[in-house]
């Protein structure tokens, strides 16, 4: 038995072995710091859940068979013990399996079954199927079984404490197949739509037109790209629950959630080639936009948080978003953002601006999105110039829909106001040399060797010369081998893995790029960008890295950090091809 695959070729223990579309994946990464010696089914509906463990069985003696395992988009095998077990998914909820030379246990990963916890095991004589059903997630997983035999069944009905599960072992002609669903309450009974390797086929084909669609401009020059498009594509999940449209999870690891900043990086690398789907990015979080015109802290199948908010780095974003998106959008879409950014920006000129500050505030790191920084150490409710600049960039972007929709008093209004409010972060936060963040319940001031604090680059082209080459210098101080530390590596508060304290972070990487290009620091600019380019294509696409070592750390799949590579590496591709056009080479 031969199964032919393509693509990047990953490990499942940095990245989790799933399709568009779905809300599980397979992994042996069952929780933040919880690794198993076993693949499982883990899905991401009710939160993250091991569900299902699938263990290669030695046919011989029935004992685990020592196995290595290979992932491609398409395709997950285990090898080895003179067999092979293949999985690939069917759609997003249903996977097929096949083998020859090995056998599969499949079963519970929960031992314990108690009145509202752990996984229920029974036959369903209906459909001729075993059914797991999971407390945790409220699904059901249907095992069928379309050729082999089930040569062990173990729990079934049981309840308690105990194994539960079955064994799937080739009959005469040495192989067997079966499917696993994730499914709610009931639907017919399993029948196979296409033969395994025509199941392969397809899913090859639904990933190679995506990489195509998103990342067309890959060269020799940009090797982690399709990969990178692998992240995004496989984190993508269908409409489910509180999750209103198809949304690209930050990971289908323990970071399973849609945050109210992170989404933007995803619309913008999707932009040029799905451009429904990045729409749908950047508007998710305003589905849940409430009242005070606040947007919550994150997104997930059966949980919207409100407790935290994060920054407003929409406007920013909303610019980048029309001007990448291959058609431009029609009066309707431009009206319904422009009422979206603008209760965002009012929220945080009355609920985030005391009535005697001219500047916002934030009520903890957490609100910035740098949850650590050293900023936040001598206080947490401050007022700080990067809240501040993003603020000002959303504003000059309403100014500019305003304007395009025929509103010109709220344009001028946008305009006044963004003036105003940047006059007044240049005249009480910079020092002559410095941003300084202040106290929100008085006058106390104070700097930190963050980069959060030189954040205001982002203002680009609407910065002071002055004040823009010397917040280039300071950047300049942060970056190492491999990026931009977001703590000076020299200060006394630097850890390697400290968050935001050290580590490397995509979004402030594509921010700080962008800012600087904007206000013509292009050698620094170039460089950022290379360097963060190649810390991805050496250690793939981390929540965040080692400033120092360029190790990745935490979540290993984390599709901001592969959306940043993709916008970066593109933006490259493109000032190459101007650059060879403009020579004659």
């Amino acid at each position: 038995m031969t199964a032919a695959s393509s693509g990047p070729a990953f490990s499942v223990h940095d990245i989790p072995f799933s399709m568009h579309g779905s809300w599980f994946g397979i992994s042996p990464v069952l929780a933040e710091k919880t690794r198993a010696e076993d693949l499982h089914l883990v899905s991401h509906q009710n939160g993250m859940h091991a569900v299902l463990r699938f263990v290669p069985l030695d046919s011989a003696t029935g004992d685990r068979a020592e196995t290595r395992i290979q992932a491609s988009p398409s395709l997950l095998g285990w090898t080895g013990g003179g067999g092979r077990v293949d999985l690939a998914y069917e759609s997003p909820d249903t996977v097929r399996l096949r083998g020859t030379g090995l056998g599969l246990s499949v079963s519970a990963a929960a031992q314990a079954l108690t009145p509202f916890s752990g996984t229920y095991f029974f036959h369903d004589p209906a459909a001729d199927a075993h059914v797991f059903t999971s407390y945790e997630t409220g699904r059901r997983y249907r095992i069928t079984v379309l050729a082999g035999v089930v040569a062990e069944v173990s729990g079934a009905q049981a309840l308690g404490r105990g194994d539960r599960g079955l064994t799937i072992c080739a009959d005469v002609d040495g192989r067997w197949e079966a499917a696993v669903e994730e499914l709610d309450t009931a639907r017919p009974p399993y029948v196979s739509s296409a033969p395994f390797d025509e199941v392969v086929a397809a899913a090859r084909r639904s990933f190679a037109a995506f990489v195509d669609t998103v990342a067309p401009w890959r060269s020799s020059s940009t090797p982690a790209a399709e990969l990178a498009a692998y992240v995004v594509w496989s984190a993508t999940v269908r409409p489910a629950g509180l999750v209103t449209r198809p949304a690209v999870l930050m990971s289908k690891h323990w970071m399973d959630k849609v945050w109210s900043w992170d989404h933007c990086f995803n619309a913008l690398a999707l932009a040029p080639g799905s451009p429904e789907l990045a729409r749908d990015q950047f508007a998710l979080p305003f589905d849940h936009q409430d009242e005070s015109g606040a947007l919550p802290d994150s997104v997930t199948h059966s949980e919207v948080l409100y407790n935290f908010v994060k920054p407003p780095i929409h406007g920013w974003a909303f610019g980048h978003l029309r001007r990448r998106l291959p058609e431009p959008l029609g009066g309707p879409e431009l009206t319904q953002a422009y009422g979206m950014l603008e209760r965002w920006t009012d929220f945080w000129l009355t609920a985030r601006r005391a009535a005697d500050s001219a500047l916002p505030h934030y009520q903890h790191g957490n609100d910035s999105g740098w949850d650590n920084a050293t900023t936040f150490d001598p206080e947490r409710v401050i007022v700080s110039a990067d809240l501040t600049a993003f603020l000002v960039l959303q504003m000059r972007e309403l100014a500019d829909l305003a304007s395009e929709l025929g509103r010109s008093d709220d344009a001028r209004h946008w305009t006044r106001t963004a003036d105003a409010t940047q006059a007044a972060m240049l005249d009480q936060l910079w020092t002559g040399d410095r941003f300084v963040a202040r106290s929100a319940h008085g006058d106390h001031s104070w700097s930190s060797s963050s980069l959060l604090d030189l954040m205001p680059i982002a203002l680009g082209e609407h910065l002071p010369e002055d004040i823009s080459a010397v917040l280039a210098e300071r950047i300049e101080t942060h970056l190492t081998d491999h990026g931009l530390a977001t703590e000076l590596p020299t200060s006394p508060h630097y850890l390697s893995d400290g968050y935001w304290r050290g580590p490397i972070w995509a979004p402030a990487t594509v921010l700080i790029e962008d800012g600087l290009r904007r206000a013509g620091h292009y050698r620094l600019a170039d460089e950022i960008s290379a360097r963060f380019r190649a810390l991805c294509e050496t250690h793939g696409f981390a929540e965040n890295f080692d400033a120092l070592t360029g190790k990745g750390l935490r979540d290993r799949a984390y599709t901001w950090t592969a959306s940043s590579y993709l916008l970066l590496a593109e933006a490259h591709e493109l000032r190459t091809a101007e650059s060879l056009a403009a020579t004659g080479d």
